[in-house]
């Protein structure tokens, strides 16, 4: 197949792009800047550009159709509406990266499917991800755009750690709290329900409904099948470190009201919610998709990882002041009401 990515190094679309690649099956095409291109392994064919630039993507992607088109990178709607104006017509497939956060919050059932509505009062960026779904649909009914949408949860890789409270510089400070022997900030009391998926599982997936003809104005969901406690994600992060857990239990609306930090919408609009993913829809679809690494293996894989690269390990000293002040103060809170 000819495939055109736009985007094509990130979390998802590195693991996804590097198997494409590996296979040596398709034709793959990469719209971006090139930044990172060099996380790529050779035999792709570049198209350096800024997507939003459309002029300039048109001239270069002038009298040139595809069989899957897939946009890693649109968050809002008029990115949408650009795709449709660049690709109508000139693909056979057009994928549109959602984001399982979109569903409704808080949810009426815990076990979710492509049908759970959608609704995310709490989170911009998932009632962003909303409207774009609601334009591609319309796109699709009134003009027989071949849209395909995919909503993936929580998805990591072996460049970052996955955790549920962490500052603007990423998930490192938590890592380096634990291996100082510190307490770390964790979101409720660790006991609700979450999913974890690594991004060479959710790459296997997403191979499956390039070219499926089935996927067709369809959404679906990528994710593991196993769940996981908050508890059991911060436990098996201390484990591979070498370390003592010492959990900081803190509600998650205290934490969104004490904070410049997005926990409103990263916390109430989606890790504070228990979740369950029914991935049926997706087994259909791509019948022979199973999710092979169990979390506490893929962490540790990320962890040796972060450990072994230096410039992973981006310091937060800011976020670290943070979560000691938040411990003090509850610390006080719990004296003074003991003390009467």
């Amino acid at each position: 197949m000819k495939i055109l990515f736009i985007g094509g190094t990130g979390i998802i679309s590195t693991a996804i792009s590097k198997k494409l690649l590996e296979s040596g099956e398709h034709e793959l095409y990469i719209v971006n800047r090139g930044n990172r291109n060099n996380c790529l392994p050779d035999g792709y064919k570049p198209i350096t550009c800024d997507i939003n630039d459309e002029a300039a993507v048109a001239f270069l992607l002038e009298g040139m159709e595809f069989d899957v088109v897939a946009d890693f990178i649109a968050f809002v709607p008029s990115q949408l509406e650009r795709d449709y104006r660049l690709f109508a017509g000139k693909t056979k497939q057009f994928i549109f990266i959602s984001s399982a956060s979109a569903y409704q919050k808080p949810l009426s059932d815990y076990r979710i499917t492509e049908g759970t509505p959608l609704a995310n009062p709490y989170w911009e960026y998932s009632r962003n991800k909303i409207a774009c779904e609601d334009y591609l649909i319309k796109m699709y009914r009134e003009n027989g755009f071949p849209v395909t949408i995919v909503r993936p949860s929580h998805t990591y890789d072996e460049r970052s750690i996955p955790l549920g409270v962490h500052g603007s510089n990423g998930s490192w400070q938590i890592a380096k709290r634990m291996l100082e022997g510190k307490p770390v900030i964790i979101h409720g009391d660790g006991t609700s329900l979450w999913t974890m998926t690594h991004n060479s599982d959710f790459a296997d997936a997403f191979l499956g409904l390039l070219g499926n003809i089935h996927a067709i104005g369809e959404a679906v969901q990528i994710t593991s099948d196993e769940t996981v406690t908050w508890n059991q994600v911060y436990k098996s992060i201390a484990d591979a470190l070498g370390v003592q857990l010492k959990p900081y239990y803190v509600p998650s609306d205290f934490l969104a009201k004490c904070s410049e930090y997005d926990f409103t919408g990263s916390l109430t609009g989606d890790k504070a919610n228990s979740v369950v993913f029914d991935n049926a829809k997706l087994k259909r679809l791509v019948p022979e998709f199973t999710a092979k690494i169990r979390f506490d293996q893929g962490v540790r894989m990320t962890i040796n990882n972060v450990l072994a690269n230096k410039e992973l390990q981006r310091e937060d000293p800011e976020f670290d002041k943070w979560c000691d002040k938040v411990i003090d103060a509850m610390d006080k809170a719990v004296s003074e009401v003991k003390s009467g």
